[in-house]
């Protein structure tokens, strides 16, 4: 599962010990060389999904970690590319990789996903393989601050894979671990959130909706299907009512962009 320039099972107790700002601060400088890292193949189709829908003028990419889905952003936002994360440790090792020699300027800021500091300045928000940190009671507030962020009209994105059949070795697999962040959590302090099936596209539809999104889901084709013909990975793509983006979905707003810190 790790390359060789990972982190050592020693350096993944110590992190799996520590608090979630804590532990990836500690994995930041490895964690690209770990499989918590959204695949390329991921970022790829949702930047391809994105295209048909954009060009947007300026992006937020929601827990940004060490800057893997500011790339999506930069290849279909014409102003401002923003990432936030709470670790200061990813946000250094992004600063550090993330080179975008053409394209939007970028912007990184520190900040709880929960307590955003921006106005509504987006007309896009991405998210990619962060929503196991935010237990499903917590998801309105978030979708209320993604909301609050958005200019009208616009959009929030993010990847979900089809959970595995009931009874596979998947199945199995994420289950063991959500039952092993159970008991942790339940004999450790601080908490470490992190639970891979606390995530559900149903709760989700009807969170979103709850925070006044549109919300439709389109399968991304690069994945395929499942034998039961459902898609394997979807995009989540809600919208805001209000101004109309007109063909491709582009929001304009002259001058506008996201607050650089």
């Amino acid at each position: 599962m790790f390359s060789p320039e990972g982190p050592s099972l020693r350096e993944l107790a110590v992190q799996a010990l520590s608090s979630v700002e804590r532990g990836y601060d500690l994995l930041a400088p490895k964690f690209d060389h770990t499989p918590f890292r959204t695949p390329d193949a991921v970022l790829d189709a949702v930047g391809s999904a994105l295209r048909r829908t954009g060009p947007f003028d300026a992006g937020l990419d929601l827990c940004c970690g060490t800057g893997a889905g500011v790339g999506v952003l930069a290849g279909v936002c014409r102003e401002s590319v923003t990432g936030v994360d709470f670790s200061a440790g990813m946000l250094g090792v992004a600063r550090e990789r993330v080179g975008l020699p053409q394209g939007p300027p970028v912007s990184w800021v520190r900040a709880d996903a929960r307590a955003l500091p921006f106005g509504p300045v987006f007309d896009l928000v991405v998210s990619f393989g962060a929503f196991g940190h935010f237990l499903p009671r917590e998801l309105p507030g978030l979708f209320a601050q993604v909301r609050s962020v958005l200019r009208p009209g616009g959009r929030f994105a993010f990847p979900v894979v089809a959970p595995p059949r009931p009874g596979s070795p998947g199945f199995w697999a994420l289950l063991g671990f959500d039952t092993v962040m159970r008991v942790r959590n339940a004999l450790w302090r601080p908490p470490f959130v992190m639970y891979y099936r606390a995530f559900r596209l149903g709760d989700v539809r009807r969170e979103l909706a709850a925070a006044g999104f549109e919300v439709e889901l389109q399968p991304l084709p690069e994945f395929g299907r499942r034998p039961d013909g459902s898609p394997r990975v979807r995009l989540v793509l809600a919208r805001l009512p209000g101004h109309d983006p007109g063909p491709g979905g582009f929001v304009s707003r002259a001058g506008s962009s996201a607050d650089r810190r």
